[in-house]
């Protein structure tokens, strides 16, 4: 979102489970189409809550998978906000070779680029 949109949308990422670093995979498939990664660390919706952010504050959530729709649809019972539900294909069991993984991934990547695309429009210059 940062990269197409700029700043002027405020845009968190958050998961289901916190983790000390980004998977490799997504950094290097990210990094091809100039989205840097690499110093970007996993936050959970409670890490999200432990550091002064507001789900509440939120106008649209979106969630990649059955299990953080799941959640989010908790944590959100009761607020004004939507909550959409974009299933994207896991790349982490496909592949045995670097360059498989890299392709699932890649498709991943791609299936959330339509995404975002989709539905707020092509960002400009694009």
């Amino acid at each position: 979102m940062k990269q197409f949109y700029g700043t002027g949308t405020y845009v968190q990422s958050a998961g289901v489970h916190s983790e000390l670093e980004i998977d490799g995979f997504c950094i290097a498939v990210c990094g091809e189409i100039g989205v840097e990664l690499s110093r970007h660390r996993a936050r959970s919706f409670d890490d999200m809550e432990r550091m002064g952010e507001v789900l509440s504050s939120f106008d649209v959530i979106v969630a990649l998978s059955p299990h953080s729709r799941d959640l989010a649809e908790q944590l959100t019972r009761g607020f004004h906000c939507e909550l959409e539900y974009w299933p994207i294909d896991d790349p982490t069991p496909v592949g045995n070779s670097r360059e498989q993984k890299l392709e699932a991934y890649r498709a991943s990547r791609d299936q959330i680029v339509a995404q975002i695309k989709a539905h707020w429009g092509v960002p400009d210059g694009a």
